[in-house]
This record gives C-alpha cells, structure tokens and sequence, in this order.
C-alpha cells in the first residue's frame, strides 16, 4: 500500500467580520482543514460550487443577505444540498437557535466561541 497522504477535509467560511475569520480559518488550518474564506455573502453560493465542501461555516448577520437565507439556498441546492451547515452567531436566544435550525443548519455555535466547542463540532459533522 502507498503511503498516501490523507487528502484534508475543506471548510468554506462565510464570516464578514475579519477577526472571527481569522480565528476560524487559524483554527481550522491548525486542525488540518483545507479552508476557504468568503467575506461578502452574496458569493458564499459561487464559492461553494467551485470549491465542494465539506463543511459550510455559517455567520447569521451578514451585511447584504442573511446567512439564514443562505443556508436555505444552499440546502435547496442539488449540488450543495447535503453539505452540513455550521451556523455561528452572536443571537443565543432558544428562538434564535431554533429559527437557525430550521432553515437548515446541522449545528449551531454562539459567539463569543468556544474554541473547544468550535472544532468539536466541526469534527462532529466530518
């Protein structure tokens, strides 16, 4: 047998804000990932085409288009319909949580993260 390397799992990032894109693409660099960062929501769909993830990293308050909305997209979407969603927002509500649920997401982090929670559920839905 070869001693092939294990090709990495890739995580799309969808997060406006630069800090929290930074910590979640560090965070998952750091943890072998394969990751690629979107910034303005309206490309989050694009993207996710071109790059096939295996995971979508979704923030809810986006400038633009809401990341609920685009969870449904995604999820309404032959091609992307089954890539797990990871919804990661600062509403923490029941409610919120929730409303994030049923547009879609398989799992859902409230910010401030938790780092330990953070790649426990990115590992959880890979």
């Amino acid at each position: 047998m070869e001693n092939e390397l294990p090709v990495a799992k890739r995580v799309l990032v969808v997060e406006d804000n630069e800090l929290n894109l930074k910590l979640f693409c560090d965070l998952l660099r750091a943890h072998d990932f394969a990751v690629e960062p979107v910034r303005d929501g309206r490309e989050a769909i694009e993207k996710a085409r071109g790059f096939a993830p295996n995971l979508i990293v979704m923030d809810i308050q986006l400038p633009h288009v809401s990341g609920l909305e685009l969870i449904e997209q995604i999820k309404a979407d032959a091609a992307l319909g089954v890539t797990p969603i990871m919804a990661v927002t600062a509403y923490a509500g029941r409610e919120d949580e929730d409303r994030i649920r049923a547009a879609g997401a398989d799992a859902y982090v409230s910010k401030p993260i938790s780092v330990a929670r953070f790649v426990e559920e990115v590992s959880g839905l890979l």
